[in-house]
């Protein structure tokens, strides 16, 4: 069968031919399969995943959740999307798949974890990826951080969401190693949890899996960390902290009083307060920044009646530098924002939700590990810089590629262009 198309410019005929052979767009895929196989990937799958089919038909639970993980890498954003890959022979060849699962299938293996199973199966997975994480002198920064994660299943509810105004969602929370862009712990919750609710807790879990506090330089949260039993619990392990603080009526009124100004450049001024906070047991150090308002870029913070044409920024700390080291050490966390940009838009973290609340989080996690073993490619092919996944799928991944036979050796041919 064949077809002639004349091209767009110049009016050349093309002749368009099928064939046989199994051809993919997603060859490049080989070096990231190879990495896993070197890191011995499916070893520790094989050995914690804590499903198990009595079947002599059905698939191997760890080939399905590694074909999910693929999937995603290739860019699905929806269970149904599984069609795509299940035709990709080539693909099949290099996962050592014989029969690539549907997307029931692998709904079904996430609807089988409770919370018990989730713990299992990633918790040694995550202690074997962080033990590949190189050690930094002086310490990594942690970053903390809340966002929304949509749907309509168990566990999403209507709560605080400053970015969709009563919209039901749930409240993740992330813990991220800064300088490594490593995450460090994830937790799904429910939508209508108090921002600060469990971040204990959380923290607590976070920095259990690291083996010495000496990793970490200092703790970075936004607000929903704004919380005096965390504050406490820090201050216990004597560990450095950055909280943005939660702008209260009371502390408006002391960032409002702030007298003494050290002007950084024309826009912005910093100052500082001590303050003990309605149930606190002491006072604590607060950091101001204002912004001075502008027509041409959008200044951050928020702005007081007391004082206007300025914006506020308010940090607690209990670090004794300058007000401004405070401010810039703060700033470096951005990066988290971009992250989390990234697990929405590159590998459609908020997207693969099921009804069940724990069968929801399961591939919720294992995009979080995704993440993880993309950072660990780009450390392991000696990478220069940074490469978010979109990136690396568009320059590494999307490679067209055709699978035949050699001496009797399955061969997949990469094309040179």
């Amino acid at each position: 069968m064949q077809r002639k198309i004349t091209s767009l410019w110049g009016e050349k005929k093309v002749t368009l031919r099928q064939t046989p052979r199994a051809v993919t767009p997603f060859g490049g895929l080989s070096v990231f399969i190879a990495f896993l196989q070197k890191i011995g990937y499916p070893q520790q799958v094989s050995e914690h995943m804590p499903v198990h089919l009595q079947s002599p038909n059905a698939i191997n639970p760890e080939e399905t959740f590694t074909a999910f993980l693929i999937w995603v890498v290739a860019g699905a954003r929806r269970f149904a999307h599984t069609a795509v890959l299940r035709t990709e022979k080539a693909l099949h060849a290099l996962l050592g798949i014989e029969r690539f699962p549907s997307d029931d299938t692998i709904r079904n293996l996430f609807k089988r974890f409770r919370q018990s199973l989730v713990v299992q199966f990633y918790e040694p997975l995550w202690a074997w990826r962080l033990a590949r994480v190189p050690e930094r002198a002086g310490g990594y920064s942690l970053d903390s951080t809340v966002f929304e994660h949509y749907g309509e299943q168990e566990g999403v509810k209507r709560g605080y969401n400053p970015r969709k105004r009563g919209r039901a969602s749930h409240h993740p929370l992330l813990a991220v190693l800064g300088e490594a862009g490593f995450i460090l712990h994830g937790w799904l919750r429910s939508g209508n949890t108090r921002s600060d609710s469990g971040v204990v807790e959380f923290l607590k879990e976070a920095l259990a899996k690291l083996e010495s506090g000496k990793w970490i330089r200092v703790v970075r949260a936004d607000s929903g960390f704004f919380a005096q039993e965390l504050l406490q619990y820090l201050e216990s392990l004597e560990q450095h902290y950055i909280v943005v603080a939660r702008l209260t009526k009371w502390l408006k009124r002391e960032a409002a009083r702030v007298q003494t100004w050290r002007a950084l450049d024309e826009t912005y001024a910093v100052g500082e307060f001590r303050l003990k906070l309605l149930g606190w047991e002491r006072e604590r150090r607060f950091v101001v920044v204002r912004e001075q308002v502008r027509e041409t870029k959008r200044s951050l913070g928020r702005k007081l009646l007391e004082v206007p044409g300025y914006t506020f920024r308010v940090f607690v700390t209990n670090r004794a530098e300058a007000p401004e080291e405070i401010w810039r050490d703060y700033n470096q966390r951005a990066c988290i924002e971009q992250r989390i940009e990234e697990l929405k838009a590159d590998l459609a973290a908020d997207d693969f939700c099921l009804r069940e609340f724990f069968a929801t989080e399961a591939p919720f996690l294992g995009i979080l590990m995704l993440f993880n073993l993309l950072g660990g490619f780009q450390r392991a092919t000696g990478m220069s810089g940074y490469r978010q996944p979109s990136t690396l799928h568009a320059q590494v991944f999307l490679c067209g590629a055709i699978l035949g036979r050699a001496a009797h050796r399955t061969v997949l041919r990469l094309s040179a262009a």
